[in-house]
């Protein structure tokens, strides 16, 4: 069996959550090592500290995925003089790779982004983004021409090299039946038809499959290697992520309860002892709208959105204070809280979209907690 190395996991985690979905200020990907370093354990966990980092080094060849990014803020220098560059220099010489999967995993609609424990201690229902825009997306669609006893093994060839996965889904593709038209000059290697210089059709498949941008050269080389044909035709069309993503979730509680009660099931959902609640206790909550971590910056897309409470973390005293008086209650459930909440799904969607791939590396969560409150 092929050595599994950092950038195949890159790819795999990348198809899922790609860079370009992440805020441009953003600083997401692979931040230490080399991708081709050898990776025979996924640690996942939402912040890297030393703690993380000597766990990693710990045992056999690891590539540590994070949430928050380890090196956010520029660095003019990597020296132990700060935490980011004390903890990267550790990394390094452990060899441990790392990489971050930060507003990218956050604006995810596929059940494991970081707004998604909110709505799931809820049960908000009518989910839909507090924040929605259309970015370019990071994949492109293949598009060729295959007589249909060749069907089969062409697909095989291009989903075994990445193509066809969308979502929780493998071996997507479309197809078509039409009629091929060639004339073989001097060289050809012609599949069927009556020879050189003759006039031929062949009847065809017209197959179409999606694909990241990243596998472009060994998809195209695994429908070229199960191709009949000595020349393949095909296409390959950039595509717009047509997909809303945003921050955040918008949704509505199964039935109308006070604001105290919404703060308790948060309380019993999450890891969110210390919680705080700004607004009456007797409110009546109806529509709710949360954003894991900070999110008071998001404070005027709820208050837009004419939800009755908003749940997030790091609420600062001013904000809070005027989004009250605008008739917003709030509560703060922490950073960590909401965040840790959501790691267990990552981690999950990220092993079955590797095992998807052929990659058999385990994937586990760190045990170090590493939220900074007692």
């Amino acid at each position: 069996m092929q050595a599994e190395i950092v950038a195949d996991w890159l790819r795999v985690l990348h198809g899922r959550y790609p860079p370009a979905q992440a805020a441009d200020w953003d600083n997401v990907g692979l931040q230490v090592g080399d991708p081709a370093w050898p990776v025979e354990r996924v640690l996942v966990t939402l912040d890297v500290t030393s703690q993380v980092i000597a766990e990693a080094a710990d045992g056999p060849p690891t590539l540590v995925v994070a949430h928050h990014p380890l090196l956010f803020r520029p660095l003019k220098s990597v020296t132990p003089a700060s935490a980011a560059g004390r903890v990267a220099l550790a990394a390094a010489r452990a060899g441990v790779a790392v990489t971050a999967a930060h507003t990218n995993l956050d604006v995810a609609q596929d059940g494991a982004g970081t707004s998604t424990p909110v709505a799931d201690a809820l049960s908000l229902t009518d989910r839909r983004p507090l924040t929605a825009e259309t970015r370019d997306g990071e994949r492109v669609k293949l598009v060729t021409f295959v007589p249909p006893e060749a069907l089969t093994t062409v697909i095989d060839g291009v989903s075994a090299a990445g193509a066809g996965r969308i979502g929780d889904y493998e071996r997507c593709t479309f197809r078509v039946a039409g009629t091929g038209t060639f004339r073989p000059m001097e060289g050809a290697d012609p599949y069927s038809g009556e020879g050189i210089g003759q006039d031929a059709e062949e009847d065809e498949y017209r197959l179409e499959v999606e694909l990241p941008t990243a596998r472009i050269g060994a998809v195209v080389r695994g429908l070229q290697q199960a191709h009949p044909y000595d020349e393949v035709a095909y296409d390959l069309v950039p595509l717009l992520d047509g997909a809303e993503v945003g921050f955040g979730v918008v949704g509505s509680l199964p039935e109308v309860q006070p604001l105290s009660a919404v703060a308790t099931r948060i309380r019993e959902g999450l890891p969110a002892p210390h919680l705080r609640v700004a607004g009456d206790p007797d409110r009546p909550v109806r529509t709710v709208a949360a954003v894991g971590g900070a999110g008071d910056g998001l404070i005027g897309a709820a208050i837009a959105a004419g939800v009755d409470v908003y749940v997030t973390g790091d609420l600062r005293h001013h904000v809070t204070l005027d989004a009250l008086e605008q008739g917003l209650a709030l509560i703060d459930a922490g950073h960590h809280a909401t965040e840790a909440a959501a790691m267990p799904a990552f981690a999950e969607r990220l092993e079955r979209d590797a095992r998807g791939q052929g990659l058999a590396a385990p994937v586990v969560a760190s045990e170090v907690a590493t939220v900074p409150w007692r």
